[in-house]
């Protein structure tokens, strides 16, 4: 608006001038100017047209979830086969912020074998930055739960939303059976392969275990995780089971390797063994209290002895964190690490 209200005065300030009979040349010069004018109002038109809608493609792949890194690739990384993590692994898990990582990496910690990230809270040059160096990057979405705050939220059909996480307001159990649901799902799978994510963590899939308000069982959630792991696998990428100890014997022929959280406080790790005999692993968190601070000897101690409520954990990736899961991690070599977060 700016710019026309400067050629309307330009104009009004030359027709109150006596008027001058004009050459060909100079009228052939205005017309070639106002053409330029016109093509470069239409390109700029056009430019702010396409990213308002991502870049035309009205499948809704490139704005699906909050991926900061606005456009993303048509297609990810072209890999031969899909990786498989190996037992005993080194890692981190930061799901609260993105992280922050310079393209030398000579600030971050810990130096670890793999990344477990927010999909879309990370951008593809973090993951890229990260897999230069040698890393893996496992990619965390809620596959099993609706979140208020995620983008593609007004995607999902409301039928198909249960009743609240208990103790996480705003995230409510999804219909794992849904079409919806699952359409949904490919979506952010495809949304992890353009970024170019090793692996996916897709969480809350053990909603048989809580109340839910959909009567889900332990075969919906069995039957979900096929689905996934297809998804998955059709794109070359790894994928992970969340917690879900009952459906282990179910699923573990067609997953890569167990995020489990907490089977120490609740003395389920041999349960979860079954991955580390398959010769898959366990990525263990424990959230004890007080952390980071505030954490007896004793209960680190506990968490990292193999034996009493830590029973089933011989070669286990185990990291102590906090419940916010924000860059604090301490191992059970008493090493402790802050991942540097975005501000």
């Amino acid at each position: 608006m700016l710019g026309l209200g400067k050629s309307q005065a330009t104009v009004d300030a030359v027709e109150s001038k006596p008027k001058r009979s004009w050459s060909l040349r100079r009228k052939l010069l205005v017309a070639v100017i106002a053409i330029v004018i016109v093509v470069a109002l239409a390109v700029g038109l056009g430019v702010g047209l396409t990213r308002g809608r991502g870049d035309g493609d009205d499948d809704g792949d490139d704005d699906d979830g909050d991926a900061p890194d606005g456009d993303l690739p048509e297609s990810g990384p072209d890999r031969e086969s899909a990786w498989q993590p190996r037992v005993a692994e080194s890692w981190q898990i930061v799901l609260r912020e993105p992280i922050k990582v310079d393209s030398n990496l000579d600030d971050l910690e810990p130096d670890v074998d793999v990344y477990d990230l927010d999909l879309f809270d990370n951008d593809i040059e973090t993951f890229k930055t990260l897999q230069d160096a040698g890393k893996k990057v496992i990619c965390y979405f809620s596959a099993g739960s609706w979140e208020e705050f995620r983008q593609d939220q007004d995607e999902f059909d409301e039928d198909d939303l249960g009743k609240e996480l208990d103790g996480w307001p705003g995230e409510r159990w999804l219909n794992l059976s849904s079409s919806g649901v699952r359409d949904i799902m490919k979506r952010r799978i495809k949304i992890a392969w353009q970024k170019g994510c090793d692996a996916i963590d897709p969480d809350n899939v053990d909603g048989y275990q809580n109340d839910n308000g959909l009567g889900l069982t332990a075969d919906d959630s069995v039957d979900f995780m096929r689905f996934l792991s297809e998804e998955a696998k059709s794109y070359k990428m790894a994928i992970g089971l969340k917690n879900a100890g009952d459906i282990i014997p179910d699923v573990i022929d067609v997953v890569d390797f167990s995020v489990n959280e907490q089977c120490i406080e609740y003395s389920e790790c041999e349960t979860f063994a079954a991955f580390i005999e398959a010769d898959k692993p366990v990525f263990n968190i424990e959230y004890p209290d007080g952390a980071p601070r505030d954490i007896s000897s004793k209960v680190t101690d506990e968490i990292c002895s193999q034996a009493g409520k830590a029973r089933g954990t011989e070669d286990f990736s185990i990291v102590i964190k906090k419940m916010d899961l924000d860059g604090w991690v301490e191992y059970c070599d008493g090493d402790t690490f802050s991942t540097a977060l975005q501000d």
